[in-house]
C-alpha cells in the first residue's frame, strides 16, 4: 500500500466570476497545474468557496456524471433540460450527461462552500444516453454515529445516489482524538481530502499526518486496512474509493 500527501500548493487553482468563486482543485483539468491527474474514473474535483456568492454562467456537458456537493449555504442549478432547483448544505446536486447538456450554477449567501466532481463513467456507452439531472437533500443520505465518528454514506450502501461509474463516497467527521477503521478493497485506490482539522493515517507499516487542505491518495495493490485518527480539535475528511484501473479505456488526459 502506498500513501501519498498532496500539500494545497500541490493542487490546482481555479476561479470563476471575476474571483467571486475561488477554487482549491485536487484534480485540476489537463491543462492546468496539479500534482495529481486523475485517479482511476476520478477525473476532476474543485473545492469552491465564495463568501458572497457567484455564478458559473451556461456551458456544456457530455458524457460524464458530475455531482455537486454543498457543504455551506446555496447552490442554483439551471440547464437545458428545463430544470430549476436549488440545494442546500449538505444537498447533491447530480448530472448525468448522457449525450450532452449545459447547465448554470449559482451560489447564494455567505461563505458558500461546496464541491464539483466529475467521475467517468464508460464514455462510449454513456454518450449515447439521454442526459438526466437529479438533486438529492441532506437528509435523504444515511448517517451511522460509532465511537465518535459520524459518516455520511454520499454513495454506497443505502445511498439514493446511483452512478454508472463504480465509485463509493463518504463525508466522515471525527470527534477530537476518535480512530475509524477501513478495508480498502484489492485493486482500489481512495482519495481523501482534508477539509476540517487535522490528524493520522496509519496502516501496518506507516504513520502519515495529514492537515486542514490535504490531498491524500492511498493505493492498496491487496485488501489492506487503514486507520483516520482525529487530532486534538477533531477532524472533517471526504473519502472518495475508486478502482485504480477500470476495466475501460479512459479518456486521454495529459
Amino acid at each position: 500500500m502506498k500513501i501519498t500527501v498532496y500539500e494545497a500548493h500541490e493542487q490546482g487553482i481555479g476561479q470563476f466570476d471575476n474571483g467571486k468563486i475561488i477554487e482549491q482543485k485536487p484534480i485540476a483539468f489537463s491543462h492546468e497545474p496539479t500534482a495529481v491527474k486523475r485517479i482511476g474514473p476520478l477525473f476532476y474535483w474543485a473545492w469552491g468557496y465564495a463568501e458572497k456568492g457567484g455564478i458559473v454562467p451556461l456551458h456544456p456537458h457530455q458524457g460524464f456524471e458530475i455531482m455537486s456537493y454543498v457543504l455551506n449555504g446555496n447552490l442554483a442549478h439551471k440547464d437545458t433540460l428545463g430544470t430549476k432547483s436549488t440545494v442546500g448544505p449538505g444537498g447533491i446536486q447530480l448530472m448525468q450527461t448522457g449525450s450532452g447538456m449545459y447547465h448554470e450554477e449559482e451560489s447564494f449567501g455567505d461563505d458558500v462552500e461546496g464541491f464539483q466532481i466529475w467521475f467517468e463513467p464508460n464514455l462510449r456507452e454513456t454518450m449515447r444516453l439521454s442526459p438526466s439531472y437529479q438533486q438529492f437533500e441532506n437528509q435523504d443520505f444515511p448517517v451511522t454515529k460509532t465511537d465518535g465518528n459520524t459518516v455520511k454514506t454520499i454513495i454506497g450502501h443505502d445511498s439514493p445516489v446511483t452512478l454508472m461509474t463504480d465509485v463509493k463516497m463518504w463525508d466522515l467527521k471525527q470527534a477530537p482524538s476518535s480512530s475509524y477503521r477501513y478495508q480498502i478493497p484489492s485493486g482500489y485506490s481512495l482519495a481523501i481530502l482534508v477539509i476540517r482539522g487535522d490528524g493520522v493515517i496509519i496502516d501496518s507499516h506507516t504513520v502519515v499526518a495529514i492537515d486542514h487542505k490535504d490531498f491524500v491518495v492511498i493505493d492498496a495493490e491487496s485488501r489492506s486496512e487503514v486507520i483516520f485518527h482525529s487530532g486534538g480539535e477533531g477532524m472533517q475528511t471526504i473519502i472518495i474509493e475508486v478502482p485504480t484501473i477500470p476495466n475501460y479505456s479512459l479518456y486521454p488526459k495529459g
